[in-house]
């Protein structure tokens, strides 16, 4: 379905054309001043330098023209130098909004042979418990995957998690120190080892942080983690029998908390599964000479004549033979590569790490371990701060886990909804945890996401302004309403039962089927990604009410703003979207008195209207990765 502004612009393209212009300067935009206009085209000020005339010469005849569709435009006027002004026409809204009704996708078209992409998100340590540090990955990458999903691709979620390398050594080591009589430390022992781990999740988590202050003090323990590290890297039978338990001890934990964020992975990969790719793709870099040793080093040089900046060449082992992370994610592009064949692969990384992967994207392009093809895409994130303006940290500061913080969110609003409580303690509890989520993932995500952000409990919980609960709250007030209206159709279906045909006309107002071209109805249809169908054939005729067709432009706005979200990749434009959106219904709600309006055709379109706004923000509440809850 063809874009709102698409069809404006084909329309003063031809206008254009008709005077004897160029088609190109017809393109409009949304007006930045919705006080004088909705739409503007600014073509004539760039025709005039091509006709060598006066901008408002070609803008008059233009807009003389357009004046004449009046089922297309309301209004047409010149600004001076040249501007041309335009406000549509409520029918010509009206029967774009009626086209979305009756289609499934609300005219969001997906790509054509999009093709697989994998997403790189998460990417926790395992032994460690998720924190704060962990959220803008997982809720970000989560939003990512969902928004190519919905335009078409085969979207793959990896969670790569970081299981390779000193942290797992220091670990073995430590477990060493504190039980040395386990058989996993005896190098004779053939047996087979125990299926349950000798350590819970919580004595993990509080062996490495042990583990790691040692090494910064303890040169000796230091020593030994480096040399469990280089023998767990050569695959040692007992130090391989630990690290499937920690793996499997840690993923667990980490699948239970990721569930609570309603974040999902479809590939548990890890950094170690790289390892079987590293020396077949070292060799071959050696062989197309591409990798070169530089002081004892082998490295991909991939500095540019272009570069205005010093750009380190790609390690791939280090002096002494060892692998590093540039070799490892290259490994990882080559497993990728040779798995999914994925036209994007998405890393949704903190920005500070922007170099490394500049690095590692530089290297795989110049070796051909992607192609033209293959897309390379870095999304750096900001830091998430507390109101201090630093790293956000608990009242001890410490470093908050996860769960706490999901906690304490939760706990705040439930506090609020307690106060006005129409619901059961254990409705208001279940209610609270959505309205939780809610607000935590739009409270980072209606922020672009390489900048940092103030994390703020009080508000982003609050139930006004740009938040997560004042976008649930509006789709469960029109839940309610659509609800009312359902029960008034009963209860009016139910009178009419005996009364003839005759006396009830064709058309009775709720139960009828609107037949008319310029209102176009729907066939019930479905959205796999997240909303419901709207239902039921219904009609929309906007009025010309200013709230009302300011509702409507909003709703026209939706296959635009999402291929904007897929090109760029931008969950934070479709929080200000749909914030819009609830900001105009709220005002349409305000000033128009939808069930109790008399006139049939009216509160059909009202209606209509409804059910297209709520299914447009339940889509996109679902792009960012919450829910709706049934009531507030």
């Amino acid at each position: 379905m063809k874009r709102f502004i698409d069809l404006l612009t084909d329309e003063v393209s031809a206008a254009f054309e008709a005077c004897g212009f160029e088609a190109r300067f017809g393109r409009v935009v949304l007006s930045n001043r919705p006080d004088l206009c909705e739409f503007q085209c600014s073509g004539a000020m760039a025709a005039a330098k091509t006709y060598k005339t006066a901008p408002v010469k070609i803008a008059q005849p233009v807009a003389d023209v357009l004046a004449k569709k009046t089922d297309v435009f309301a209004e047409v006027a010149v600004v001076m130098p040249g501007f041309i002004n335009l406000k549509v026409s409520p029918g010509f809204l009206s029967d774009y909004a009626g086209e979305m009704t009756s289609d499934a996708r609300m005219g969001y078209e997906t790509l054509a042979d999009a093709g697989n992409v994998v997403v790189d998100y998460g990417g926790a340590n395992v032994a460690k418990p998720l924190h704060v540090g962990h959220l803008r990955s997982a809720v970000i990458g989560e939003s990512v995957k969902r928004i190519l999903s919905y335009a078409g691709y085969n979207a793959v979620g990896d969670v790569h998690l970081g299981d390779w390398g000193l942290p797992i050594g220091q670990i073995i080591a430590e477990l060493h120190f504190r039980k040395p009589d386990l058989v996993y430390f005896d190098e004779d022992y053939e047996g087979e080892y125990p299926e349950e781990a000798p350590f819970t999740i919580s004595e993990l988590e509080e062996i490495y942080p042990c583990a790691s202050g040692k090494c910064k003090t303890d040169e000796a323990f230091k020593e030994a983690a480096r040399q469990a590290t280089m023998e767990l890297q050569s695959h040692r039978r007992g130090y391989m029998a630990l690290w499937h338990h920690i793996m499997s001890v840690s993923v667990a934990d980490l699948k239970k908390n990721y569930d609570n964020l309603n974040v999902h992975f479809e590939v548990w990969g890890k950094e170690s599964d790289a390892e079987n790719y590293i020396p077949a793709m070292i060799e071959r870099l050696k062989a197309d000479g591409f990798a070169e040793e530089s002081d004892g080093a082998l490295v991909v040089h991939v500095k540019e004549e272009t570069d205005t900046k010093e750009i380190p060449p790609c390690m791939l082992l280090k002096s002494n033979g060892a692998t590093v992370y540039d070799t490892t994610d290259l490994a990882t592009i080559v497993e990728r590569m040779e798995k999914y064949d994925p036209r994007q692969i998405v890393y949704v990384v903190d920005k500070r790490q922007e170099l490394h992967f500049e690095q590692v994207f530089r290297a795989a392009r110049k070796s051909g371990i992607t192609g033209e093809a293959n897309r390379l895409r870095f999304i750096g994130f900001g830091t998430m701060n507390g109101k201090d303006g630093k790293p956000f940290k608990t009242r001890e500061g410490g470093v908050m886990r996860l769960e706490n913080l999901i906690g304490e969110i939760n706990d705040a609003v439930m506090k609020k909804m307690t106060e006005n409580r129409t619901m059961s303690e254990e409705e208001t509890a279940e209610t609270a945890k959505i309205v939780g989520l809610a607000a935590l993932k739009y409270g980072d995500l209606s922020n672009q996401a390489s900048k940092d952000y103030v994390f703020d409990v009080d508000r982003f919980t609050s139930f006004e302004g740009n938040t997560g609960p004042y976008i649930l709250y509006t789709i469960v007030r029109i839940k309610s309403i659509l609800a009312k209206y359902e029960e008034m159709t009963a209860d009016r279906g139910e009178q009419e039962k005996n009364v003839p045909a005759s006396e009830t006309g064709s058309v009775s107002g709720v139960t009828g089927r609107a037949e008319s071209s310029a209102c176009a109805g729907n066939k019930e249809s479905s959205e796999q990604d997240g909303c419901e169908p709207i239902r039921g054939m219904r009609k929309i005729c906007c009025t010309g009410e200013p709230s009302e067709k300011a509702l409507l432009r909003e709703l026209v706005k939706y296959n635009d703003v999402m291929e904007g979200v897929r090109d760029d990749l931008a969950p934070h434009r479709i929080c200000s979207y749909i914030y819009d959106v609830s900001d105009a219904f709220s005002a349409f709600y305000r000033d128009v008195h939808i069930l109790s309006e008399e006139d049939a055709a009216k509160r059909e379109s009202y209606i209509a209207m409804l059910r297209l706004t709520k299914k447009i923000l339940e889509q996109c509440i679902w792009l960012l990765g919450f829910d709706a809850p049934e009531h507030m």
